[in-house]
């Protein structure tokens, strides 16, 4: 059994950063990817970033160049470093990990970007 625990969010003003950090109870380095969702409020959840157990990633044409997803797996983390962010990226952010066939996540942390 995976628990994930993320931290890092808050309220921050447009143009600013924020990190975020989700952090594993167990040995998540044989997983396969791990990321991050997103959900603002009256919209479906969205994927936002995935790292997989090689390191390749992938983003979401709308934080492509401005978020940078990494993992520690020796530390069972996984990060998201979100730069230059906008309004539009208010919502709940829940990290994930996809472990022996199946997928686990997060409480949520909530990330507000004020004008």
């Amino acid at each position: 059994q995976v628990q994930l625990v993320e931290s890092g969010g808050g309220s921050v003003q447009a143009g600013e950063s924020l990190s975020l950090v989700c952090s594993a109870s167990g040995d998540i380095s044989r997983s396969n990817a791990m990321g991050w969702y997103r959900q603002a409020p009256g919209r479906q959840r969205e994927l936002v970033a995935f790292i997989t157990r090689g390191g390749v990633t992938d983003y979401s044409d709308s934080v492509e160049g401005r978020f940078t997803i990494s993992r520690n797996n020796a530390k069972n983390t996984v990060f998201l470093e979100m730069n230059s962010l906008k309004p539009e990226d208010t919502a709940v952010y829940y990290c994930y990990v996809d472990y022996d066939f199946k997928r686990y996540w997060g409480q949520g942390t909530q990330v507000t970007v004020s004008s």
